[in-house]
């Protein structure tokens, strides 16, 4: 039987200033097809090439991934700054309505830090340019220098709300996780609920309320050695069942609607 397929959505890139690329993070395509069990495809975030009706019927779940370009803050209704960074506006008309129709369909969807804040701004919240500036909050971004084991470090703990669908899913209250970001949730979306904290109150785990299927979103890394680490493997394993569900014809409630 063939296995359900997951867009993976990526970031369009430049090579030597000059040839765009469409790409995404090897990490997230093994841990897709090794730990959910389904086939990554890499998609061209570009909507001059594809639309939202098209993946939503060649794929049966998507992954939102992190990236270098930040969410424009047209988006939520604020002016572009220098603190703001890059932007990648292919990635926003293609990924924020793709996650309202995802979700309005009860298509599968997980994010992971950038698509953690896509979820939100595509749910009506709004985005810090720069969390490290905010009064009492630590620097969450990548450190600058050092390994890619270094990098990808637990470097703080997350604490879930009791009972809620990210202790269940766990079976925890507070794990370790890494930390890569600059920018974080500033207002939740109507729909938005944060079901994580990081110790300085950073928002880092959401789902989306009465959302017929899988959403749910994490600002850390999962991606990082997923089929060994204890947080990011069941992640991978329930975003593969609701996604092999809903390819399959099931389409139950999950986590979040329990």
């Amino acid at each position: 039987m063939a296995r359900p397929v997951v867009g993976i959505i990526g970031n369009e890139h430049l090579i030597n200033g000059e040839y765009r690329v469409h790409g995404g993070g090897a990490m997230n395509s093994e841990a897709i097809s090794k730990v959910s069990d389904a086939v990554p495809l890499v998609v061209p975030c570009d909507p001059e090439v594809l639309s939202v009706e098209d993946l939503m019927e060649c794929c049966d779940g998507f992954l939102f991934t992190g990236g270098r370009p930040n969410v424009h803050p047209e988006e939520y209704g604020e002016v572009a700054t220098e603190a703001h960074g890059a932007f990648d506006r292919s990635r926003d008309r293609i990924a924020l309505p793709l996650i309202r129709a995802c979700i309005d369909r009860g298509q599968p969807v997980l994010g992971i830090c950038r698509g953690f804040q896509e979820v939100n701004v595509a749910m009506n919240g709004t985005l810090y340019p720069e969390i490290r500036d905010l009064p009492g909050r630590m620097n969450h971004r990548m450190p600058p220098e050092g390994t890619l084991e270094e990098k990808f470090e637990l470097r703080h703990q997350v604490t879930f709300t009791p009972n809620g669908p990210f202790h269940r899913l766990l079976g925890a209250t507070e794990v370790m996780t890494n930390t890569l970001h600059g920018q974080g949730i500033k207002s939740a979306g109507p729909r938005v609920v944060i079901d994580g904290h990081a110790s300085d109150g950073t928002p880092e785990a959401l789902y989306v309320d009465g959302a017929p299927g899988f959403a749910l979103a994490v600002q850390w890394h999962p991606e990082w050695r997923a089929s060994e680490d204890p947080v990011s493997r069941p992640l991978f394993e329930a975003f593969g069942a609701a996604v092999s569900d809903w390819a399959s014809g099931k389409r139950r409630r999950v986590l979040q609607s329990a």
